[in-house]
Parts: structure tokens; sequence; C-alpha cells
């Protein structure tokens, strides 16, 4: 096991950000603690050959620049203080109403206009005998993005011997404040040579939020015999939908850490694993990924990753039978989602 630290960049406030190499004789992968993104994840093909399997950049400006941001893909970067929408923006927490941002069409996403995928985190260094990892800490100030109460965050990132990466959220406040946190990884198992429409993927989950417009009805509907049954692997491609999915999975876990699905690309070999203790996951094509122009060279577009994010449900703030997303003084927010690569 190894871990590393080089400079990453320069922020426009002239803040520092750091990235961190976590590596073990299978795969490499790499954080910065500017959003805490997963800017790469290097794992073996069937033949042995390691290569980049998610949507990222090698340099910081690439993640500052106006044509990233312009169609923002959030990749690989920590979401919150609430990942996914809010209907309309609307937030009330003890009979007080708050108004956040509407930055998706009508509705609030993935935090507000700076949400934690743009925030610079503390970070240390975590070394072990069979595990390396960074922590990153990050204290979200009362009336940030309009969220009630001081937010205390750490996300902890770990690589074992086993090739699992592992993501712990913890969050503490001193108002009641809602939390809904998760990564944004896009997962490409070609390495890019190919779009993900031909990955299968399986999930344990036999129902799902019902939806209009991104928004949940409130009704949690079974997906059996669906377009959405992933029961036994189906190609992401398969069912021909016009803009892929975007979709809430419902787990039966109960707050267990528990395998919930599995991603994989016959023509590299390459498996993802995923186990949580969140009660549901987006599935995501990443239809609206925008094609970029980096060092003179096309990358990603519709459909270049896809994200599994792992989370509570969307716009659980306005539905009382959803998981609960508040969070009270005195009570510890604690997740924990893994990712496992495998190579056949």
């Amino acid at each position: 096991m190894h871990i590393s630290k080089t400079r990453f960049g320069t922020l426009p406030d002239q803040s520092q950000a750091d990235l961190y190499t976590l590596g073990n004789n299978d795969i490499s992968i790499k954080i910065t603690n500017y959003g805490g993104i997963i800017t790469g994840i290097w794992t073996p093909n069937s033949e042995g050959k390691p290569e980049n399997i998610v949507c990222g950049f090698d340099k910081l400006e690439h993640y500052l620049s106006n044509e990233y941001l312009g169609s923002y893909p959030y990749f690989g970067a920590i979401i919150g203080r609430f990942g996914n929408r809010i209907a309309d923006g609307k937030l009330k927490i003890e009979g007080e109403n708050y108004q956040l941002a509407i930055n998706n069409g009508a509705n609030h996403l993935h935090g507000g206009n700076v949400g934690f995928d743009r925030r610079l985190f503390e970070a240390e260094i975590i070394e072990k005998e069979n595990l390396v990892g960074v922590k990153l800490s990050y204290l979200s100030p009362d009336g940030e993005e309009n969220y009630p109460g001081n937010l205390k965050v750490t996300c902890i990132y770990t690589l074992n011997q086993l090739n699992e990466l592992t993501i712990q959220y913890y969050a503490e406040t001193d108002k009641p404040t809602v939390v809904n946190l998760t990564n944004h990884t896009y997962f490409n198992l070609t390495a890019f040579r190919e779009n993900v429409m031909n990955h299968e993927l399986e999930l344990a989950a036999t129902r799902m939020t019902e939806m209009v417009e991104q928004i949940p009805t409130g009704k949690i509907v079974p997906v059996v015999a669906t377009v959405f049954d992933f029961n036994t692997p189906r190609k992401l491609g398969d069912a021909g939908l016009a803009f892929g999915y975007d979709d809430n999975f419902v787990f039966d876990n109960n707050g267990a850490l528990e395998h919930v699905g599995c991603l994989c690309e016959k023509t590299s070999g390459r498996k993802v694993e995923i186990y949580t203790t969140q009660p549901g996951m987006q599935l995501y094509t990443g239809y609206w990924i925008p094609e970029l122009i980096i060092n003179g060279q096309k990358k990603f577009g519709k459909y270049s990753g896809v994200a599994l994010e792992t989370q509570h449900f969307p716009d659980s703030v306005h539905h009382k039978k959803f998981p609960t997303t508040l969070l009270k003084p005195g009570e510890i927010y604690d997740e924990c989602t893994v990712y496992k690569f495998i190579t056949e």
C-alpha cells in the first residue's frame, strides 16, 4: 500500500489544492481536496493493462473552466449539503421556511450554486498496514447556500488490499438541518474506447421512486418486468430510452452495509461491485455530459460515463414516508459506500 501528495493547482482565491494518490499492487486512485473529487481510477483490464475508468481531469484548471462549469456534470465530486433535487428549492424545518437556490430548471440541485463539490476541504493522510486513505473535513457555516446550521462534514476515502474503495461520510450540526451526501463519480469500464450503453448492470432493487420531471411523486413503485428491472443483469442501452436513465432505485438494506449492485463490461473484463448503507441509488447514464476539448482533443460527451450515486431519495424533505434526511444537534450523520474493483 502506498500514498503520496502533490500540488494540484491554485484556486481563484490563491488557496492551494492538493492531489492524493492511493495505491496498491493492482490499482491507483487520485483524489483532490478540492470538492473531494476523485480525478482518476486506474484498474487493469483482462490483459493486465491499467487504464483510467472514470471521468476526470489531470489538471485543476479544467475543473475551473467556464466550458466545464457551463454544462456542469460534477465529475467525481462530493455532493452536498443535499444531493439530488429539492422541488422548487423550498425547505421547511421545524416551522421555519428556507428558500434555496434554483439551479436546475425549477428546482434546487446538489447543494446549490456553490455546493461541497466546489469547496476546499482540509485533508489528512491515513496510512495503515493494509489500508491508505485521506480524511477530508469541511465546516459549512450557518446560512451557506441558505441552509441552516453550522455543519461539520467529514469524508474519508480509503483503499485496501482487496481493491475496495470505501467512502465514509459523517456530519454533525448545531441546528436542525438536512443532509444527503453522495459521490458523483462516472464510470466507463472500457476506459473510454466506447460509451457505457453496453455496460451491464445488476441491482438488488425491486422498487424505485416514481418521478415526474425528475421530482418524486411520493409513490414507491415496483420495477419488475419494466425497463427499470435490473434484478438480472441487463445492458444500459437495451431499453432504448430517449435520454437514458436518471432514476432513483430503492434498496431494502435498512441502513446495513450490503451488496446492492454490480456494473460490468465484458470486453475489458472489469467489474465494479457496489455496497452501501444508503437507502437508494441514482442511476444516471450521462445523457447531458458535455463534449469538451481537453489539450486539443475531444473528450467525454453523451453516455461517456455512468454515475452510481448512493443516496437518500430526491426531494425527501417533502415526503414524510421517505427515509429522513433531517439531522439534529447531538445526532451524527453516518453513511458508507464501497466500490470494489474486480478484473476477470
